[in-house]
C-alpha cells in the first residue's frame, strides 16, 4: 500500500492541531488520498479520549495551575500529555470490504503490526504490541509502554493515530493525570513513572522509519484547512465540546 504523505502541517494551536485529524478524515472518507502525517506541540496540553470523564482522567487543580489546557479528541483510548518530545502522527485509510480494515480489530492489528516493524528497525526485535494498541519494551520493571494508538472508524475511511514518546518530560504524566479508569493487563497496577519510557530517539528518525513503512513517498499540495477550521468551528474550538464530560 502506498500513501501520499502530507508535508508538516502548518504551526498550529492545540485545538486546530486535533482539528487536521478530524479534517483529514473526512477528506480520505470523501475519496480523498491515504495520508500519513505527523506533528509535535510546543507547549503541554491534556487531550482525554472522546468519551472520557474529565474529572475521572486528569488532575484539573495541577492543569489549572500550570496553565495548561485539557482537550478531547475524536477518537476513544486513553488519556495523554503532548509537548515538546513526544511524537505523533496521524493515518488515514480507506476501508476495502473484504482487507485487514474491514474491522476493527483486524485494523488494529494490521495497522500496529506495521508500525511495530518499524520502530524494530530503530529500537530492536525486543518492541512488542500489546494491550490493543500499546508499543512496548523491556525494563527492569516489567515491559513499558512507549506508544498509544486510537481508531476512529467513518463508512469509508478510518482514522489512525498514536503518539510515540521520544525525549517527552515524563515527569508531566505523573504531574496531571489520575491513574487511568481503565489499564491494559501488562500494566499491573504500576504508577506512570514505573509504566511509561522514551525510546531516547530523534523524532526525525522515527519519521522516516515510518514513511518508509508506509511507503508515503509524495507530499499533498493542497491542505483541507476549510474542513479544519469549519471542524474548529463546530467543535474543537469549542469550549464546551471539550468539557461536556
Amino acid at each position: 500500500m502506498r500513501l501520499r504523505n502530507l508535508c508538516p502541517i502548518p504551526f498550529s494551536s492545540p485545538a486546530e492541531l486535533l482539528a487536521w485529524d478530524d479534517a483529514l478524515l473526512e477528506t480520505t472518507e470523501a475519496g480523498g488520498p491515504d495520508t500519513l502525517w505527523f506533528w509535535e506541540s510546543a507547549s503541554p496540553f491534556v487531550v482525554v479520549g472522546y468519551g472520557q470523564e474529565i474529572a475521572r482522567e486528569v488532575d484539573e487543580a495541577a492543569c489549572m495551575q500550570r496553565e495548561v489546557p485539557i482537550l478531547r479528541r475524536c477518537s476513544g483510548g486513553g488519556t495523554v500529555v503532548q509537548g515538546p518530545g513526544c511524537l505523533n502522527y496521524g493515518l488515514t485509510l480507506r476501508i476495502e470490504e473484504a482487507g485487514p480494515l474491514s474491522t476493527i480489530t483486524g485494523a488494529n492489528r494490521w495497522i500496529m503490526e506495521r508500525n511495530r516493524r518499524a520502530l524494530a528497525t530503530l529500537l530492536g526485535e525486543g518492541v512488542h504490541v500489546r494491550g490493543h494498541t500499546d508499543l512496548a519494551f523491556a525494563g527492569p520493571k516489567g515491559e513499558r509502554k512507549f506508544s498509544g494508538n486510537a481508531q476512529r472508524r467513518k463508512r469509508q475511511g478510518l482514522l489512525f493515530h498514536g503518539t510515540i514518546l521520544c525525549q517527552f518530560d515524563l515527569s508531566l504524566i505523573a504531574a496531571l493525570l489520575r491513574f487511568p479508569s481503565a489499564q491494559p493487563d501488562y500494566r499491573e497496577s504500576r504508577n506512570h513513572l514505573d509504566f511509561v519510557a522514551n525510546t531516547g530517539l530523534a523524532a526525525s528518525a522515527v519519521v522516516d522509519a515510518l514513511r518508509n513503512e508506509w511507503q508515503a513517498e509524495e507530499c499533498l499540495t493542497h491542505l483541507p484547512t476549510a474542513a479544519m477550521r469549519q471542524a474548529l468551528a463546530d467543535r474543537y474550538g469549542r469550549p464546551e465540546w471539550h468539557r461536556r464530560r
